[in-house]
């Protein structure tokens, strides 16, 4: 298998192995650093700002509470000014800042994702030498190319499917459907009851890819593994596996049948919380991320996610861990933004993290607390029996933004399953020549 692609399994692996813990720590001590702002500008008196560029749809983003910010200005006299970037054009706008070298001084963004999208080694800080290092459990899922690059007081793996309203279902006497027609009966008997069975933010390109990722990822790590190989080497086109044409018209099935919102391409993500917490839709294609996003708001309300049924007896798909924090090379004020790093790490502070949040801990001062139950049972159903799968973004080397709009054109009525393959098959071997991948 090709370096990159072992490199990002190993990295989604080993976290996925650590959700089945219940619990992390140790008795190491941990250091405040620089985190009281004793060096650069705000150590003289004078305030200084620093930028964090977040995407829109990561508003729920722990590094973002406002007591976090409050008390990190309180105590080191540095204010952090958010960037909001609309969701669908995050990785454009991050790659024209880097490029123009109008850097933000932070930038979440997910790891993986990073490396392919933004030059991480080009454009980002080494944090090896940082004292929260040492503290750190599991330095994979902060690392790539043998560099801890990145900062997260969670070990925890995006985990990909259907995310759904339990109460919904327990109402209307549903199980978790087992094959894509149970899937259809499920959702024929919601819409019959007066809710939208499926929300499809699709304003947000990236949002169209759920579904896909998932269901191609299974098939090909269950029916014939060396296709992501022969993908990667230029061996074997994306339009000659029918099967993942068949996944895409599934996905578009749901939509024309009328089991979704009727403007799939003018809804975003930042409306799903809203749409489940006004039980409007019963759900949606999506990461259990979005679970922790409605429980911050209603704790009584109860979701869950299984598995995306495009085959029968799935399995969950799992994503790398993502919201991760960067600080670019070219950032303005670059000793501030380690000191931002240096506070969110302090024991006190990530433990209030952790808790909140319901992460498993990556500090080992830091513990583990009692897993949500979407949690635990994704652990008890899926992670522990081994009834998951890496999405097929762990296995690319290149950019998908590309993809993401070839999935939009397809819900605007313009393009085919078959010509959305075909034509990521051209844009996929462009973006692949112009790294210089063997075989293109």
């Amino acid at each position: 298998m090709n370096h990159k692609i072992k490199r990002t399994a190993t990295l989604v692996i080993t976290g996925l192995l650590a959700v089945s813990l219940a619990a992390c720590g140790g008795n190491s001590k941990s250091g405040n650093g620089a985190s009281n702002g004793q060096d650069g500008g705000a150590a003289k008196g004078n305030k200084v700002t620093i930028e964090l560029a977040i995407s829109k749809s990561s508003q729920d983003s722990a590094f973002i509470q406002q007591d976090i910010l409050d008390e990190f200005e309180q105590k080191s006299n540095i204010k952090v000014n958010l960037q909001l970037i609309p969701a669908e054009q995050t990785t454009t706008v991050l790659q024209t800042k880097l490029a123009v070298e109008e850097t933000p001084d932070l930038i979440q963004y997910n790891l993986a994702s990073a490396t392919t999208d933004l030059n991480l080694e080009r454009n980002f800080e080494i944090l090896d030498d940082q004292e929260w290092v040492s503290r750190i459990q599991n330095k994979d899922v902060l690392s790539a190319y043998g560099h801890v690059y990145s900062f997260h007081v969670s070990q925890d793996t995006g985990m990909q499917g259907v995310v759904y309203n339990k109460q919904i279902y327990e109402d209307l006497g549903l199980s978790i459907p087992n094959s894509y027609e149970e899937f259809l009966e499920v959702c024929e008997k919601i819409k019959a009851s007066g809710v939208t069975p499926v929300f499809m933010p699709y304003k947000d390109a990236w949002a169209a890819n759920i579904w896909p990722a998932a269901a191609f990822a299974d098939f090909i790590t269950t029916v014939e593994p060396t296709y992501f190989d022969e993908l990667n080497s230029n061996k074997r086109k994306w339009s000659d596996i029918p099967e993942f044409q068949t996944f895409l018209q599934q996905q578009y099935d749901v939509y024309k049948k009328g089991y979704t919102n009727a403007d799939v391409l003018s809804d975003s993500y930042d409306m799903a919380v809203g749409k489940f917490l006004n039980k409007e839709v019963a759900m949606m294609f999506m990461g259990d991320w979005l679970i922790e996003g409605v429980a911050e708001q209603d704790p009584s309300m109860k979701l869950g996610v299984f598995p995306i049924p495009a085959v029968e007896n799935a399995r969950l798909g799992a994503s790398p861990l993502g919201g991760q924090l960067f600080i670019p090379k070219k950032a303005k004020h670059l000793e501030e933004a380690k000191q931002f790093l240096n506070f969110l790490a302090e024991k006190e502070v990530a433990q209030k993290i952790v808790d909140s949040k319901g992460y498993v801990s990556n500090l080992s001062d830091v513990t583990t607390p009692e897993l949500p139950e979407h949690k635990q049972e994704i652990v008890d159903n899926y992670i522990t029996p081994k009834k998951t799968v890496l999405t097929t973004d762990a296995f690319m080397l290149v950019d998908r933004s590309e993809l993401y709009r070839l999935l939009q054109d397809q819900f605007a009525g313009g393009l085919t399953p078959e010509e959305v393959l075909k034509n990521w098959d051209e844009k996929f071997a462009q973006l692949m020549k112009d790294k210089e991948i063997a075989g293109f």
